[in-house]
């Protein structure tokens, strides 16, 4: 099974109909518990339970289950708040006595968000509301599992998250089922974004493309030259990207790099700037989720 998914949306929507949860900057996932024994598996289908030992052990208080199915995002905490970067050291992970090693310095947390099957019946079809209550009524709580509350206040929810440096905030319909693999407009996250301009170091074509602009290489001018921040992807398709590649001529393909510099172009928009906005720094000081904005006019001063 694959999770349910949420449409992005622009602002928080506002009624009695909704209730606000925070977006949790980690992996999502779905952890089955049938007769005791817990697995876990990601969007995408694939087994991941080795990677994550923490929730297997009896201290999680899973094990005590004897069917049960939940829905959450696997997060690690620094100073109150997810960190992707944390986090990411994680993902992979195949072998035991790594994620066992990992466990310790960068331990996760399970933050439940809905319950799919409990005692054995199938519950995705029951309203959030019905299905939250059952979810709270499950007695889950441990270092390593937690039920975050949901809030009626999206805007004031959307504001604290924001303050705190968080992703941002889903919505969700009190009436809506759950729909397993299905990109919903019953469910609406909003995620916080900041904005700035950078300079255009390089490009490539997509994949498996020579006509179709795939990715924007950007960096921030330095004493010692252009210091590359990462890539655009998001925001480039259609109309944007084929307006923007023939600016692009004047770019190298790939971005000249020594270490983390990269040499400027003249390419798209004044002195090669585009305006770019993202969620999050990674941990290597890129933009995370980073997408095309605009090509700033006169006065472009990236930072």
């Amino acid at each position: 099974m694959r999770p349910m998914l949420a449409t992005p949306a622009v602002g928080v929507p506002v009624g009695e109909q909704w209730c606000h949860e925070v977006k949790w900057d980690g992996m999502r996932v779905l952890v089955d518990v049938r007769g005791g024994r817990v697995r876990v598996w990601s969007r995408t289908e694939r087994d991941v339970t080795i990677a994550f030992p923490e929730l297997t052990t009896d201290a999680s208080g899973l094990t005590a289950y004897d069917d049960l199915l939940l829905d959450g995002e696997v997060v690690v905490m620094r100073g109150g708040i997810p960190s992707f970067a944390a986090l990411a050291e994680r993902f992979n992970v195949t072998n035991a006595r790594v994620a066992e090693r990992l466990s310790a310095t960068a331990p996760i947390t399970l933050m439940a968000f809905d319950v799919l099957r409990a005692a054995s019946t199938d519950v995705t079809g029951l309203p959030l509301r019905d299905r939250r209550q059952l979810l709270e009524g499950a007695g889950l709580g441990s270092p390593w599992v937690q039920v975050p509350p949901v809030f009626d206040d999206g805007e004031g929810l959307s504001r604290a998250t924001a303050e705190q440096g968080m992703e941002g905030v889903v919505s969700k319909r009190w009436a809506s089922p759950y729909v397993p693999g299905r990109r919903s407009d019953d469910w609406r996250k909003t995620v916080h974004r900041t904005t700035d301009s950078f300079v255009v170091g390089g490009w490539k074509f997509e994949t498996d493309s020579r006509d179709r602009l795939g990715a924007l290489l950007i960096g921030a001018p330095t004493t010692s030259g252009l210091q590359y921040r990462g890539r655009i992807g998001s925001g480039l398709a259609g109309r944007t990207g084929a307006a923007l590649l023939p600016g692009c001529a004047s770019c190298p393909t790939r971005a000249t790099r020594s270490s983390t510099t990269c040499r400027a172009p003249s390419g798209p928009g004044r002195r090669g700037c585009v305006r770019a906005w993202w969620s999050t720094w990674s941990s290597t000081g890129s933009p995370r989720s980073a997408g095309f904005g605009s090509r700033p006019g006169r006065g472009c001063a990236p930072t």
